[in-house]
């Protein structure tokens, strides 16, 4: 039986997506790899894993074979705040080694996942419910590396035939792995800010409306889609989702009602600011919907709720 392949297993997402796709398979049926391994990530090493830098082609080739790897969630990425501070670094890294993988998977026939985002829409777009096919302007190289990452994997799928998918994930809130340089960062570090101090100092606005998903969400939409008809798919990749439009007011509003004596300041990171005015405040998921049946669990109350009762009873294990 064909494998499957998590490259930036040690990531926010491949930290959870690694264990969910283990049991829902088997521990050996999937591989993690990553450039290096992080401490606090060991456990990723229970079952196979390779470490893997997606910008050396041979690399990739090497575990397809080695596997017999069918198919490859490609999570490896630098994130938006971060490649700002190093747009070149970030291009050879996203771009680079998202034509290694497609290449690879072509020359093995293998089906592909591909993360996009919400940075794929620049100011020209429609601010609120922003379309599926909304005109793609992105004022970030996050954002530019996920609109060609796009094309890209359009462009193989038109001509190669590849099985290539993905989803336009908004910012992502989890309650076991840290973010790693995002925009939405914010939303994951205020839950712990009011847990160990009961305040929390944020880099955006109040008012600042930004589309999230709950982890939980980010792990069965990618499963979901990857395992839907593809005769039913008008839509190959880039698909929006979203579950939860909140503003940081509205989250620090939220947390209260189970921290009544949490507070909230804000101290504004321009860089970070300038990416989250440039995206819509919410988008229009019903494409998602109508043709693979795209359906979130968890709302802000949910989740809010959920990430309260997780980090609390982490915490007090410190």
């Amino acid at each position: 039986m064909k494998k499957i392949l998590v490259t930036g297993a040690m990531g926010q997402i491949g930290t959870e997506l690694v264990p969910y796709l283990r049991s829902l398979y088997s521990v050996d049926q999937v591989v993690a790899s990553g450039r290096r391994i992080h401490e606090e990530c060991l456990f990723l090493t229970a079952g196979p894993f390779e470490l893997l830098d997606i910008t050396k082609s041979e690399a990739i080739a090497a575990i397809i074979k080695k596997y017999n790897i069918g198919t490859i969630y490609h999570l490896a990425s630098l994130l938006s705040a971060t490649g700002e501070q190093d747009p070149q670094l970030l291009w050879k890294i996203n771009m680079n080694g998202l034509v290694n993988i497609l290449e690879a998977a072509r020359e093995a026939d293998c089906s592909v996942f591909f993360p996009s985002s919400i940075a794929v829409f620049g100011p020209d777009a429609p601010r609120i419910k922003t379309p599926q096919d909304a005109l793609t302007r992105p004022t970030s190289i996050y954002g530019v590396s996920k609109v060609a990452g796009e094309l890209l994997c359009d462009y193989y799928h038109l001509k190669y035939g590849l099985d290539i998918r993905g989803l336009r994930y908004p910012g992502v809130i989890s309650n076991a792995a840290l973010p790693g340089g995002g925009t939405t960062d914010y939303a994951v570090h205020i839950f712990y800010a009011a847990l160990k101090s009961g305040h929390y100092t944020c880099f955006l606005k109040e008012d600042s409306s930004i589309d999230m998903i709950y982890m939980p969400d980010v792990l069965k939409g990618a499963l979901k889609l990857m395992e839907a008809d593809p005769g039913k798919l008008k839509h190959r990749n880039a698909f929006n989702v979203s579950s939860i439009t909140v503003t940081p007011r509205q989250l620090a509003a939220e947390i209260r009602k189970q921290i009544p004596d949490f507070t909230i300041d804000y101290e504004i990171d321009p860089v970070r600011q300038a990416i989250a005015d440039s995206w819509p405040d919410s988008l229009d998921d019903s494409v998602a919907r109508e043709e693979w049946g795209w359906n979130p669990n968890y709302d802000l109350v949910a989740m809010t709720r959920d990430m309260l009762d997780v980090l609390s009873k982490k915490l007090q294990q410190e």
